[in-house]
């Protein structure tokens, strides 16, 4: 599994030498980082151990295993358990399976985050899912980027949130991160139905070449369903926007929209989304265009709303710009602070730094660390509110924010003055479940 990992790796070539979750953070550190790290054990990971890429449930003894395994990764230091819905093979797993995995996080006082079920048609039946599973778990639990996809689908967001606050009153611990941008990121995967992955990317390249399943994908990929989350809908091609392409042969595709590739090739978009992961030999890197400015401004505004960038740590150099990533690895911070705090006035200063340090240290039950405080870890960012701004774009995205002027992690200077000092006391961060936790 390793060794077809590897071969799948797109511009940044790594050599995969740990197993299991203490082992790669352990080796992380080991290599200097400059910040500090910490992690889920996701469903989706125990799950293809135990079963693969198949669409069934577990027997009761792979289902033991996979337990077994979330307890391993609890005591090793995993703040909880994390699932991705949306996707084959997660999709494959039903609620009562992520119940018995996340009674285990339980034990150790973790919480449960998940990418739901469905963030379109179907929001509020993937939301409800996730509050049984809070509840008959008895875990905290967060909805991972809340978002409404698709502008048919942008009302359900009111009725979402009262869910949300309904269950909070009633005692649930419910909450929310998000991104501060009207488009999403993932793959071409997002936009074809989860039977075709069946088996993993292999047996979906397989699939994708056989006329007959081409046409009933296609098909499928056209007509709205309530049974799967189709970005190719919520979006649609004109708004499907490529970034992330593994073969050389075609990155000259970088930063055009689906639909401008299928009229280059005189084919529907359909089909030329199947091409294109059968030629690059990947998913495709792809950012949707299915938000709502409106509704990012209400969500900016609920107090249990934190902030994330979902997205991988870079650098505008090197490999890296070889692809195109979303403009939030740049720019989600700053964006926060400089265009809703700072030029909209949606939330205060004082809330907006709450929402970015101390709610999600508690919120993840991270000790010593964001409050500004004896005793505790100095992460600490200086920054100066009225220039803080971020220039990355969806067309240009590898750029810096601006207004950052130090950082210090765990005590040591990492930015000075704006630049990197060549720090890297970066360190894990260990969930409750982890040994040392009481006494760190």
């Amino acid at each position: 599994m390793k060794q077809e990992e590897k071969e799948r790796q797109g511009d940044i070539k790594f050599d995969i030498v740990w197993t299991t979750l203490a082992e790669y953070l352990d080796y992380l550190v080991e290599r200097g980082i400059s910040c500090n790290i910490a992690s889920f054990v996701g469903a989706t990971t125990v799950r293809i151990h135990e079963i693969g890429h198949e669409d069934r449930p577990p027997t009761p003894d792979e289902l033991g295993r996979m337990k077994m395994l979330v307890r391993q990764a609890m005591e090793e230091g995993a703040l909880g358990v994390g699932s991705s819905l949306i996707y084959a093979p997660a999709f494959y797993a039903k609620t009562d399976e992520l119940i018995e995995l996340c009674k285990v996080a339980s034990e150790y006082g973790g919480m449960y985050i998940s990418h739901m079920r469905n963030e379109s048609n179907q929001l509020l039946t993937a939301l409800d899912e996730l509050l049984t599973i809070a509840r008959e778990a008895n875990i905290p639990a967060e909805i991972y980027h809340f978002k409404i996809k698709g502008e048919k689908n942008w009302h359900i967001l009111d009725a979402a949130i009262a869910s949300i606050e309904r269950a909070q009153s009633q005692g649930l611990r419910i909450t929310a991160d998000m991104y501060t941008y009207p488009a999403s990121a993932t793959g071409l995967n997002a936009a074809m139905p989860p039977w075709v992955q069946e088996g993993g990317h292999k047996e979906w390249v397989r699939r994708l070449k056989d006329p007959e399943i081409r046409k009933r994908v296609a098909e499928e990929m056209r007509t709205p369903t309530n049974e799967w989350s189709n970005g190719f809908i919520d979006a649609g091609p004109d708004k499907m926007l490529l970034v992330g392409f593994k073969s050389d042969s075609l990155k000259h595709l970088t930063g055009k929209y689906l639909i401008e590739v299928a009229e280059m090739r005189g084919k529907s978009p359909a089909e030329t989304a199947m091409d294109l992961v059968i030629e690059d030999d990947s998913r495709v890197g792809t950012i949707y265009f299915v938000m709502s400015e409106e509704n990012i401004k209400k969500k900016v505004a609920l107090p249990w709303v934190s902030f994330d960038s979902d997205e991988a740590s870079l650098a505008p150099e090197g490999a890296f710009l070889k692809s195109n990533p979303h403009p939030r690895a740049y720019g989600i911070f700053a964006r926060l602070l400089g265009k809703y705090v700072r030029d909209a006035g949606i939330i205060s200063l004082k809330e907006a730094i709450r929402r970015l340090t101390s709610f999600p240290a508690e919120n993840l039950s991270i000790k010593k660390r964001g409050w500004l405080k004896p005793g505790y870890f100095a992460d600490v960012v200086v920054f100066d509110p009225e220039t803080i701004q971020d220039h990355a774009t969806f067309e240009e995205p590898h750029q810096y924010s601006t207004g950052v002027r130090d950082v210090f992690v765990n005590g040591v200077q990492v930015l000075k003055d704006g630049e990197h000092t060549g720090g890297k006391p970066g360190r894990v961060v260990h969930g409750p479940g982890w040994i040392g936790w009481k006494t760190n």
